[in-house]
Formats: C-alpha cells, sequence, structure tokens
C-alpha cells in the first residue's frame, strides 16, 4: 500500500529534518543510521516522545526514543531556564515534526499535526496495535555523546505512492528575524 519510493521518501524527509531539528548548535555533529529490518524493536531508552503527522490518507507516528541521564537532558536543557527536559524536548521534536510537515504537505493536502507526549518507553510495544505499512527504525548520535533512536511508524489508508527531491537543500527553520 505505500511504494518503496514512498519509503524512501519518508525516510530521507525524516533524515532532513533530524539532521536540522535536533542539533542545538551548527558546529555540532549528528550521525543518524536506519536500522535494518521492518519489525519493531525495543531501544535501551526509557521515554518516548510521540508526535504525529497526518492526512486523510495516512497517519505517520514519529517516536524519539530518549534516555532519561544527565547527558542528554543537558544537552537540550538548560539549567537556568526553570524548564524540564520534556518541555525542551517536546519543543525540539515538533520542530523536527513541522519539518517533515511541510515536506509532505507538497504531496499530500490537509496535513495536520499533533501535540507532543511523552510516555514510558514500554509504550513502544503497543504500536503493533496501529497495524503500520511501514516502520523504520534509526540510531540517532549527537556529538558522539548524545544518542537516541527514532521509529516512524506509517499507516497507509490508501495507496501511496510519492517521489522526493534528494537534492534539495536543507531549509533553515524554526529561526526569528527580526526587522
Amino acid at each position: 500500500m505505500i511504494s518503496e519510493r514512498a519509503k524512501h521518501g519518508v525516510d530521507f524527509i525524516f533524515t532532513r529534518a533530524a539532521r536540522a531539528n535536533l542539533i542545538r548548535e551548527s558546529s555540532d555533529t549528528i550521525e543518524i543510521e536506519r536500522l535494518q529490518g521492518s519489525q519493531i524493536i525495543q531501544t535501551p531508552e526509557n521515554r518516548i516522545l510521540v508526535l504525529t503527522v497526518a492526512s486523510y490518507v495516512f497517519r505517520l507516528l514519529i517516536i524519539f526514543h530518549v534516555k532519561n541521564d544527565t547527558v542528554t537532558e543537558s544537552y537540550y536543557s538548560k539549567p537556568d531556564s526553570g524548564r524540564t527536559f520534556s518541555e525542551v524536548f517536546g519543543e525540539i521534536g515538533n520542530l523536527c515534526c513541522g519539518a517533515m510537515n511541510r515536506d509532505l504537505g507538497n504531496y499530500f493536502l490537509h496535513m495536520g499535526m499533533s501535540t507532543p507526549y511523552m510516555l514510558d518507553g514500554k509504550c513502544v510495544a503497543y504500536l503493533n496495535e496501529l497495524k503500520p505499512t511501514y516502520i523504520s527504525q534509526h540510531r540517532i548520535e549527537i556529538n558522539n555523546a548524545v544518542s537516541m533512536h527514532a521509529t516512524l511508524c506509517f499507516c497507509a489508508y490508501a495507496p501511496i505512492d510519492f517521489r522526493v527531491d534528494t537534492s534539495a537543500a536543507v531549509e533553515a527553520t524554526g529561526e526569528l528575524e527580526l526587522f
């Protein structure tokens, strides 16, 4: 129900959005590796951030598996900000999801996004209940220190086929310009 080129397109759109939005500084390094297989695997992280992009013909869950450790929390949170890791990383995830929503909007009408929500990592086991059409999982490492995983869970309600221009430049997002 989802073509091979659409699967590659979804993975490319995710990778481009993650590279642009998961790092805090432009000098940070990010490695993203797509894991083999099409089954949902349990990752070592203990929390997940779930976001959804949906249209009339599909629902795409973007799930970030994150550790509850000081390395990850200190990378994303500033101690003096008064904001929790869940709040800060929820916004980061929302930026990534928003970039995917914009890209997918080139191929589908009437797109929408959910509010990010943090859950216990054990909830990943219930993704099979959605009967996904396509699953891909990715290992992400930032600055050789912060590690996480991401799961894309694509549920198609109609045949899906589109081709993404993989030569397109990375678009900067989430920045304010003051005049």
